[in-house]
């Protein structure tokens, strides 16, 4: 089997990649390293580019005519970024996903696999969210993916494409062999704001308190990225089984656990020799209570569980923080 992971030069992009060589399953890159990293991309053929780019995706395609799936991960993350400029967010997302799907299609590539995520359920009724929770996105970053979903929910509808959407909740963790893991030097997520405090000997933000959760901070599902990885190997292998006769298909990925920044502040002064100091700050932009997942259909459709706990995400995530200069170069 041959796969072609678009952003597949990022954090989870790059991640799946390796996943996918181990289980013998072909990765074709395709990233235009605006944030992703040529280095996860050694010894794997890869096309530097945009996803909007049609004569590029015409050569990836006329080179590799066997590809048999297509797992789009390129998009822009950063929720506070997305407040402060949406338009480009939206060009980013949304309407280079369309020219992309687009052009997939006119390839004759039917079958796709969509990063999505948890935050197009905002606040949510419930803290645990199914598959059918209603959709309330509060960023203009969790629009554009809630927008991405209906989009290729309606030409899937319209065509012979069929898209299944996996809804990531809050990846953690690396490659446990340390080929890959988060790109950027200066995370902004709570857990790689806990390292950089940790290296920097500052005290660590509690970006709100005020949050309706059981002790006022938000409340998030953390997956490790390597068992995201495996699910994605799953969909690739069972894609037809799990699509059935649907043109469109969700499934939830996370562990069913919710753990709150305080919490999470708890856990990672467990494993670190010196504690990190913490005071409450203000909410950032964007950001919401949370949820976690239900699981349930990804352990019926994928037969797939998460079998790393939050304390081997922070593990991986030190680990990772430690030979990433030595793997990045930077």
């Amino acid at each position: 089997m041959k796969v072609l992971i678009a952003g597949g030069a990022g954090f989870v992009g790059s991640t799946v990649s390796s996943a996918c060589l181990d289980e013998g399953i072909t990765p074709v890159i395709l990233d235009n390293l605006h944030t992703g990293r040529r280095e996860f991309t050694h010894g794997r053929p890869f096309y530097e580019g945009d996803i909007d780019d049609k004569s590029l995706i015409d050569r990836v395609f006329s080179e590799h005519p066997d590809i048999d799936v297509t797992i789009l991960c390129a998009a822009l993350i950063s929720v506070p970024d997305s407040v402060r400029e949406p338009a480009v967010y939206y060009e980013e997302n949304v309407v280079k996903a369309l020219h992309f799907v687009t052009r997939l299609s006119e390839r004759g590539c039917s079958r796709i696999i969509f990063s999505s995520t948890a935050s197009v359920y905002g606040t949510s009724l419930t803290p645990e969210v199914d598959e059918e929770a209603p959709l309330r996105p509060e960023s203009p970053y969790a629009r554009t993916k809630a927008a991405c979903e209906a989009m290729f929910h309606d030409l899937a509808d319209a065509s012979h494409l069929r898209v299944l959407s996996l809804r990531y909740f809050n990846p953690i963790g690396a490659d446990p062999q340390m080929r890959t893991g988060l790109q950027l030097s200066e995370p902004t997520h709570a857990l790689g704001r806990l390292i950089s405090c940790l290296e920097s000997r500052e005290e660590f933000t509690v970006t709100g308190s005020d949050f309706p959760t059981r002790d006022g901070t938000g409340v998030r599902d953390y997956v490790h990225v390597w068992d995201l990885a495996l699910a994605h190997v799953a969909a690739l292998q069972r894609f037809d089984d799990v699509m059935g006769q649907s043109h469109y298909e969700v499934i939830n990925l996370g562990t069913g656990q919710g753990t709150t920044v305080r919490e999470l502040v708890a856990a990672f002064n467990s494993v670190v020799a010196t504690p990190v100091t913490w005071f409450d700050g203000p909410r950032r932009p964007g950001d919401v209570a949370g949820a976690y997942a239900s699981h349930d259909k990804a352990q019926r459709l994928l037969d797939w569980t998460p079998q790393r706990s939050l304390i081997d995400g922070i593990r991986d995530s030190l680990e990772w923080s430690r030979v990433r200069r030595e793997v990045l170069g930077d």
